[in-house]
């Protein structure tokens, strides 16, 4: 591995800094942008960090955490992920490539030897580490196949609710169903993340909380970010959009509105050290680790992954497929969306920005162009990551906020 030093926090490091006059007007802006969502309660809890060139130009957290309790929204809050996990997991993938300790073309079987799910006509093709980066595996998600599919039928998960099983458990139930698509040839989210992260585990000798912890979020200091919460006591209420004001999710179990029927989801998944670690949406935190993480692989990688794994992960590698979830316009890295075509996308970022989202309400981009790092987190799902408030939001930070602008195009739309 490439020799790195750890740089200073970049928040802590430009707090004191006065914003630019172009970064008090974004800041305006946002503000009524999150004033007016949290207001009307369709957006219940939020904070925002945005850094350019490394430093902070608006910090904020608005309404409230846990609406019940009266309990505002802080800097601290700490969060359900759901897909934002998948580009921690991913970097912990690439830090054992940059260890000699797993290959981006190694098959799946050579660490996984009951993984090896067949296609309608029967055969078992290869699948690789790096069809797993791209989600170009083969493998879905149920929200995304038609009700009668294997997928429901076999109540594939999503990693976001408590349903007794282990991580091999839940590989096991994955192989089993049919393949979408030969590996390599299509583009489709999905499962694909938490394969890798029995993968990480086979290939580290851990556990992937242990792999995570030693490879990403321990050096970086993500001290709040994990796969079961420290501090339930800084942890969000989970809500879910109501037909007006955001209504507040079952503790239990409770239907998140994504695709038919909707995805199980429980709140209560968060603290219980029992559950399996999903790679794919299993981990919570803060808006302040998170951006620290992010800041790591826009600036090079260090101290978690060599410059050319931090290339790999947040450019285009998936050729001529396209991210279509991820709307028109939009390609893949080995750990993000990447934009291609602005135009076709509808959007004003700059191309290459890369960005991910996840269905419990949380969104980030990067556009390294103009050395813009945005992380929202919101206790909103699906709201705060799919609709207008995504595009309202992004359009306010570029400084040309216009109400509902671009909102169809754009936007992570992932669980």
């Amino acid at each position: 591995m490439t020799q790195m030093t750890r740089r200073a926090d970049p928040v802590a490091a430009g707090a004191a800094r006065s914003p630019s006059d172009a970064g008090a007007a974004a800041a305006n802006d946002t503000d009524a942008v999150l004033e007016r969502w949290t207001q009307s309660q369709r957006i219940v809890g939020a904070t925002v960090i945005v850094l350019r060139d490394g430093a902070p130009i608006y910090r904020r957290a608005m309404g409230l955490a846990d609406r019940e309790a009266g309990r505002p929204a802080r800097e601290d809050t700490i969060y359900r992920m759901a897909s934002l996990t998948k580009a921690i997991t991913s970097a912990t993938a690439l830090a054992l490539f940059d260890e000699g300790r797993l290959s981006l073309d190694d098959r799946v079987a050579d660490w996984l030897p009951d993984f090896t799910p067949r296609l309608a006509d029967g055969r078992r093709p290869d699948i690789t580490v790096r069809q797993l980066l791209t989600h170009t595996s083969g493998l879905s998600y149920a929200a995304l196949e038609p009700l009668e599919s294997a997928y429901h039928r076999e109540a594939i998960p999503a990693g976001l609710h408590q349903d007794g099983e282990t991580l091999d458990q839940v590989i096991r139930r994955i192989a089993s169903v049919p393949l979408i698509y030969e590996p390599g040839t299509q583009w489709r989210y999905s499962v694909s993340t938490d394969v890798l992260g029995a993968v990480i585990a086979r290939a580290a000798g851990v556990t992937l909380p242990e792999a995570v912890a030693r490879h990403v979020t321990g050096p970086l200091g993500m001290t709040d970010t994990a796969f079961v919460v420290s501090d339930p006591a800084r942890l969000s209420a989970a809500y879910k959009d109501g037909a007006g004001a955001a209504e507040r999710m079952r503790r239990d179990v409770d239907m998140i509105p994504f695709g038919d029927p909707g995805v199980a989801f429980s709140p209560a998944r968060a603290t219980d050290p029992g559950t399996w670690p999903s790679g794919g949406g299993g981990m919570s935190g803060t808006a302040t680790d998170y951006v620290r993480f992010l800041e790591a692989i826009r600036t090079g990688g260090a101290p978690i992954l060599s410059p050319a794994s931090a290339k790999l992960f947040s450019t285009h590698q998936i050729g001529a497929l396209r991210a279509w979830t991820e709307g028109e316009g939009w390609g893949h890295g080995l750990g993000a969306a990447v934009l291609l075509d602005p135009e076709a996308a509808g959007t004003r970022q700059s191309p290459g920005t890369w960005q991910w989202g996840g269905v419990l309400g949380a969104h980030w981009f990067v556009d390294p162009a103009k050395a813009l790092t945005v992380v929202v987190l919101t206790n909103t799902s699906v709201a705060g990551v799919i609709g207008d408030f995504p595009g309202e939001l992004r359009d306010a930070i570029y400084g040309t906020f216009a109400p509902g602008a671009f909102a169809q195009h754009a936007q992570p739309q992932y669980s």
